[in-house]
């Protein structure tokens, strides 16, 4: 019988550039199936578990939360799944993700206005910037 090759939690880790804890968080968060241990202890993933730890970097770089990314690997696998059900995903990304540039571009805006406010001269307790960060209404 042929052994199958299979990664120590450290070899997976570096092969995919990612530190042994993201490992061990994702398989506690059901992302990375848990894998056999040697008779050591150690744990033995199989060679899958690096293009599925790539995947789940990219998906997250992508703005991917790891919800996302658990149906988006259980569409993979899903008999039925067609990939109008993956481009529906990520039409939704990027509705979020133009909602968030919309948010950040209002929060420049009233940064800018509010640095235009102070002059940076005088002492900190005059300081328009922090005195409207502390005020009640706004």
């Amino acid at each position: 019988m042929m052994k199958m090759e299979a990664l120590t939690i450290g070899r997976l880790a570096r092969a995919v550039g990612v530190n042994l804890e993201t490992v061990r968080y994702y398989e506690r968060r059901g992302l990375l199936p848990k894998p056999p241990r040697s008779g050591s202890g150690y744990r033995l993933f199989p060679m899958e578990a690096k293009r599925r730890l790539r995947f789940i970097r990219r998906a997250q770089e992508l703005g991917f939360s790891l919800g996302e990314i658990r149906e988006l690997l259980s569409l993979r696998v899903a008999p039925t799944a067609k990939s109008a059900d993956v481009r529906t995903r990520a039409q939704a990304k990027i509705t979020d993700i133009e909602a968030k540039i919309r948010s950040l571009q209002s929060m420049k805006k009233a940064l800018r206005e509010l640095t235009q406010t102070c002059s940076g001269c005088g002492p900190v307790r005059d300081c328009p910037i922090l005195e409207n960060l502390d005020a009640e209404d706004r």
